[in-house]
């Protein structure tokens, strides 16, 4: 399954990814912003697993299961850019804020804001078609969570 998604990530023009596939992808993604700290911390992992339970309304093991899966994708993944057009292929315009809402949860959940967190979620915001404004927007509802 991961080798499909690879594939489908780098082909020229990213064809629309099915369901499972950009659930996997969105848990990469996930991760990879986790990641962009230098820092995976125990909370970040638990936030991922809450946001994957909730979006997809698995249980704690299913859930857990997606991000192993997740962090095996995003480390073989291509850039953020290629990763990115794929899930903007798959989710629809008016979806695309909770994903950057999910994003920053995990981005906020381990305590601090970095620097380079933040510029990877503009990065983000910009690749899925959304603003600073919703990005900003994005952030304040993560942190109400």
């Amino acid at each position: 399954m991961i080798a499909d998604i690879l594939r489908s990530l780098l082909a020229p023009a990213p064809s629309r990814l099915p369901e499972p596939d950009a659930r996997l992808a969105l848990a990469a993604l996930l991760v990879r912003v986790a990641k962009t700290d230098g820092f995976y911390a125990a909370e970040e992992v638990e936030r991922i697993e809450k946001i994957l339970m909730a979006r997809h309304h698995l249980g704690p093991f299913d859930a857990a299961r997606l991000r192993s899966d997740a962090e095996e994708l995003e480390s073989q993944a291509p850039d953020t850019v290629r990763f990115t057009r794929a899930l903007k292929a798959a989710v629809p315009l008016e979806d695309r804020a909770s994903l950057l809402e999910a994003l920053w949860a995990v981005a906020l959940s381990d305590g601090s804001r970095d620097a380079d967190e933040d510029q990877m979620l503009r990065q983000i915001a910009s690749l899925l078609g959304l603003s600073d404004v919703d990005s900003a927007y994005a952030r304040k509802r993560a942190e109400q969570l």
